[in-house]
């Protein structure tokens, strides 16, 4: 019904000038973290409104689908070399970078924009994580690594399937380590490496079921949750050791 609905408005655009527009949706608007959560993927469609025909000397036409994370307050330390051990020595705290980054397009970022464009709209791992003494540039890079490693960010454009300039599809996938919060996805029309139009849509992520329930025990009931996590201890020592006996005897 959506991808139907999306044809419509692009049918139904008005003839004027020659505006052009980008109108967005996802297959879902939410992500359930359960027990047995292993990732979620979710499909996004998108179609180009147009006000009149676009003039056949008008630039390339790209899309760019930016996902972003809530920011997270992360502290990195550099470690340093005493004699025989390793200690920490120098610090950051990065209070802006996102928990997750991944972006979708048509093409390699860097050829369907141009640098400053990337720069004013903080498109890209370069831009989107920042840091504001240049002399912290290893702390930054030291981040990224660290997301790039637990897959909550993305070095490799997932791609955008566009249709006759008009109408684009992808599909963004969300790992098994994402954490809660609300997700910016921001869609981007491009033309001739400059960004014309742009839609935003959010995606909602909370633990449910049991999964929320020992999450909120062991956040407001820490003295409970340690109770519980030592009776089930105990109990989980005591069976295997039972059926140990048992299987001894």
């Amino acid at each position: 019904m959506r991808i139907i609905f999306l044809i419509i408005s692009l049918i139904s655009s008005t003839v004027a000038g020659a505006q052009e527009t980008v109108v967005s949706e996802l297959s879902q608007d939410g992500v359930s973290i359960t027990a047995t959560f292993d990732g979620s993927e979710i499909f996004l469609f998108g179609a180009i409104k147009r006000e009149a025909p676009v003039n056949a000397a008008a630039g390339q036409l790209d899309v760019i689908i930016e996902v972003s994370g809530p920011p997270t307050e992360t502290l990195v330390r550099q470690k340093e070399r005493k004699v025989i051990i390793w200690v920490n020595a120098a610090s950051v705290e990065m209070d802006r970078a996102p928990s997750y980054y991944s972006i979708a397009a048509t093409g390699p970022l860097e050829e369907l924009v141009t640098e400053s464009e990337r720069s004013l709209r903080n498109l890209g791992l370069d831009y989107a994580v920042r840091v504001a003494n240049p002399e912290d540039e290893d702390f930054r890079e030291a981040v990224i690594r660290i997301h790039q490693r637990n897959g909550t960010y993305t070095t490799e454009v997932t791609p955008v399937k566009l249709t006759e300039e008009t109408l684009f599809t992808t599909k963004l996938a969300m790992p098994v380590n994402v954490v809660e919060g609300e997700y910016t996805v921001k869609t981007m029309l491009v033309r001739d490496q400059r960004v014309i139009s742009t839609s935003t849509s959010t995606i909602t992520v909370r633990k449910t079921g049991a999964e929320k329930w020992l999450y909120d025990l062991a956040h407001e009931q820490a003295f409970i949750y340690g109770l519980l996590s030592l009776a089930v201890a105990l109990l989980a020592g005591w069976t295997a050791s039972e059926i140990f006996r048992r299987v001894r005897g």
